[in-house]
């Protein structure tokens, strides 16, 4: 294998895939990318077998060949090199990697690629065409609701359902909900439910670039996977296995209590309690008091520790129904304040023991509507 690249794609590629690379395998090879030539353009892809990211680049092929080579050292060295063309010529029998820009001259001990797992290319013309913008936007809102611990595998995933025209997606690690629903540009063949892990999804949202319109969903039958294609770049990853929580009986469909506020100050009030309820229970009190015909309600949010001190914020807000203190975990109410954005957003709620409701205000319609349930903390003495 020789080529030329430009040493800025290649970085950019690296940067792409090494997020795919095992950290800690008992396969060698997982530590490593594969590099290969691919119809005049050169082929980067990692993989931990359970999620795989391939992007291609530009490049000048002067002798086809592939073979992997260590990810870290690969792209520590790449990221030090100078703006300017990087050749890379392969010694196959010593499976030796030859890096020359400018003055710069390297070798990196690389493993023949035979050893690496085949990433197949998968048939995409029955995929599922999503706009890139309404997807970003759907994994920003849902994906961070999924669990991190891995005893409940099933809720570090996001379950994806699609009926026609119609995409939902859904994300809960026990004490909270994201639900967000969107209309597709064109319909599903058949409806179609599975269970992607969160940080799959995430990564997708990272790796897609400004000239991405459309990505195209496929799920081959019988495979267990899901294949995401981008322009220049492509993610496959494991489903999860099992049943989803049926999440529609979690929502409240009434309230006693509404309040609509605005999002900058409910976010920026609830970032100055945690500052102080991060040293202790995390625990931020909402004081929903409704207005009359001379003042406007307001929600007060306060956040204390016995250590650091306390914080009281005092927001003012439209409120239908009776007052109501109520308390929640500070960061999970930033972290969803964080996603929203619309001028205002509304908190629903019948106690302090039912769960809270958050949903942007003026967001239903073209966009979709998203949807957040958040369970309530006990309040102290």
């Amino acid at each position: 294998m020789r080529a030329s690249v430009l040493q800025e794609n290649l970085a950019h590629g690296l940067s792409i895939v090494s997020r795919a690379v095992s950290p800690r395998s008992t396969l060698p090879v997982l530590a490593n990318i594969l590099v290969a030539t691919d119809e005049g353009r050169l082929r980067l892809s990692a993989t931990n077998l359970e999620l795989g990211i391939t992007c291609w680049i530009g490049a000048k092929i002067h002798e086809e060949g592939s073979t992997t080579v260590p990810a870290r050292t690969f792209t520590d060295l790449v990221g030090t090199l100078s703006e300017s063309h990087v050749d890379m010529a392969l010694d196959v029998r010593t499976q030796t990697l030859n890096l020359r820009c400018g003055a710069s001259n390297n070798d990196l001990k690389c493993i023949d690629s035979q050893e690496f797992p085949p990433i197949s290319v998968e048939d995409l013309s029955d995929g599922l065409e999503i706009n890139v913008a309404d997807l970003k936007e759907m994994i920003h809102q849902v994906a961070f609701a999924a669990s991190t611990d891995e005893a409940r595998p099933i809720l570090t995933g996001v379950l994806i359902k699609i009926n026609n025209d119609k995409i939902t997606m859904a994300a809960a690690d026990g004490f909270r909900l994201s639900v967000r629903y969107a209309p597709l540009s064109s319909s599903a063949s058949l409806p179609i439910s599975a269970v992607i892990p969160a940080r799959a999804l995430s990564e997708l949202a990272r790796i897609v670039e400004d000239g991405d319109q459309t990505v195209t969903m496929t799920m081959p039958p019988g495979r267990g996977r899901v294949v995401f294609q981008l322009q220049n770049a492509e993610l496959v990853s494991q489903l999860i296995e099992g049943s989803f929580p049926d999440y529609e009986q979690i929502i409240p469909h009434s309230y006693e209590t509404r309040a609509v506020l605005s999002t900058s100050a409910f976010l920026k009030a609830c970032k100055q309690a945690e500052i102080f309820a991060r040293e202790g229970s995390r625990i931020a009190r909402l004081k929903i008091e409704p207005g009359d015909e001379l003042e406007p309600g307001t929600v007060e949010i306060q956040g204390q520790s016995e250590e650091t001190g306390s914080s009281e914020n005092v927001v003012d807000a439209t409120i239908e129904g009776t007052k109501l203190l109520i308390a929640f975990n500070v960061g999970f109410l930033r972290e969803v304040l964080d996603v929203i954005n619309t001028p205002n957003v509304a908190l629903e709620t019948s106690a302090d023991t039912s769960p809270g409701v958050i949903r942007p205000v003026e967001a239903e319609g073209e966009h979709g509507e998203f949807i957040h349930v958040i369970m309530p903390m006990h309040l102290g003495s």
